[in-house]
């Protein structure tokens, strides 16, 4: 006999866990565009990092 906490634990742990992860892959990719654009040779997507700043009214000089 199952009680209905039983089953539905491992759902949400699976739930959270999967979420979880959809979140640290976000952040990587994240990180990943920053510093790809922070240490950029280009000076297209270094302007564009910095129109992005200005545009959103955040100092960046």
């Amino acid at each position: 006999m199952h009680s209905s906490t039983t089953t539905e634990l491992p759902r949400a742990s699976s739930t959270v866990h999967s979420l979880l992860l959809q979140l640290a892959a976000g952040a990587a990719l994240g990180l990943v565009v920053l510093y790809g654009v922070a240490f950029s040779e280009s000076p297209l997507a270094h302007n564009a990092a910095h129109d992005v700043r200005h545009i959103t009214v955040k100092p960046c000089h």
